[in-house]
């Protein structure tokens, strides 16, 4: 149903933003993707991102299933662009989750920060501007790295796999809306 999100191993291997934030991480998951957009037409999109914000961008085909209250928006919002470096946003993962905004470079970089009860995480979303055949493009980097994880083959297999499926959902969700926009 989706693409592959799959990181090349250029990426893998590539510092990113962030990284010092989590430096000896025991998970890291690397996501990719490419949009047919410049960085500056991407970047707003990724800032407006969140829940009780503009939502987690899923496709028609996938949120037709999700309550019409709860579904992702479709548009730039100007009143959620305002994000700097300690806003805190609410996050899926429980009731009282958040991420905090550790780094913030537009259009190139967003960093985010947690803690799971023990495990500090980051969560970097990198654009990279490149030209691609049919005109600009952009080249969609996501990488979580999580410390200390005690199971960390259940979070690499299991949580690798949500991972993958969820960022899967947002690039297809990212694709339609800006060819609507």
């Amino acid at each position: 149903m989706f693409e592959s999100v799959d990181a090349s191993a250029e990426d893998v291997a590539r510092a990113l933003p962030g990284d010092d934030l989590v430096p000896r991480a025991d998970v890291v998951m690397d996501r990719a993707f490419d949009l047919a957009a410049t960085p500056a037409d991407v970047w707003p999109w990724f800032v407006q991102l969140g829940k009780k914000r503009a939502g987690w961008y899923l496709p028609r085909s996938v949120e037709r299933f999700v309550p019409v209250s709860r579904r992702a928006l479709r548009r730039i919002d100007p009143s959620l662009q305002d994000l700097r470096v300690g806003s805190v946003i609410p996050d899926y993962g429980g009731k009282h989750e958040t991420f905090e905004v550790a780094v913030i470079e537009p259009p190139h970089a967003l960093v985010h920060t947690t803690k799971r009860r023990q495990t500090f995480g980051s969560w970097a979303i990198v654009l990279t501007p490149y030209d691609a055949p049919t005109g600009p493009a952009t080249h969609v980097q996501l990488r979580l790295r999580l410390a200390p994880v005690k199971r960390k083959k259940l979070a690499d297999t299991v949580g690798g796999l949500f991972d993958a499926s969820t960022i899967a959902g947002l690039a297809a969700g990212l694709r339609e809306r800006l060819a609507d926009n």
